[in-house]
């Protein structure tokens, strides 16, 4: 199995492909997309856009694995990274690949056990798991490689998925047992 993983970013966008054989992992790259912050965001969204296209085509990987939104004090960054996380996944979804989230605490507890674990503990244990001897890997890049591995731990859990008494579940599902939250549109 392949497995894509992206470390969205509005300014650097960190990518992670691995292959896994018989629980055996195998890099096949990893690269990070650096961009002028005084850029336009729709410039920078179809530079993400293409740099993912590329990635995939060259590559062929199986599913593509995102982090999710993190939300700050600063609801600029927040939507950036909203659109950031969009182009990345309508890139994934244009090319036929299933796209999975993980929130930027089950990336770290899935890879060094620790869901507070700092970008150089992750790094570290990324470069362990998959013996990378790169010592001027960015962390955007270790980012995007343990997003693809939680994704590989957690057998690939489905998304959209919200979380409900401590188990994941589809949308569809969520909708059919809460009618009275769904707000419709009057013909």
């Amino acid at each position: 199995m392949r497995i894509i993983g992206i470390d969205p970013g509005s300014v650097v966008t960190g990518l992670g492909i691995i292959e896994v054989v018989n629980g055996t992992f195998k890099v096949l790259s990893y690269d990070a997309l650096k961009m002028n912050s005084k850029q336009p965001i729709p410039s920078r969204l179809k530079m993400i856009y293409d740099f993912c296209i590329a990635r995939i085509e060259k590559y062929k990987p199986d599913e593509l694995s995102v982090e999710t939104a993190f939300f700050g004090k600063n609801i600029q960054s927040t939507m950036k990274l909203g659109q950031v996380r969009g182009a990345v996944m309508i890139a994934a979804l244009n090319s036929g690949l299933r796209v999975f989230e993980y929130s930027p605490r089950e990336v770290k507890k899935s890879v060094t056990g620790s869901g507070s674990a700092s970008k150089p503990t992750v790094q570290t244990f990324i470069k362990n798991i998959l013996s990378v001897k790169d010592n001027k890997m960015l962390s955007d890049s270790s980012d995007a490689l343990a997003i693809a591995l939680c994704h590989y731990f957690n057998g690939g859990e489905k998304i959209p998925a919200v979380k409900i008494r401590g188990r994941r579940q589809d949308w569809k599902e969520y909708i059919e047992k809460n009618p009275d939250k769904i707000l419709r549109r009057k013909k």
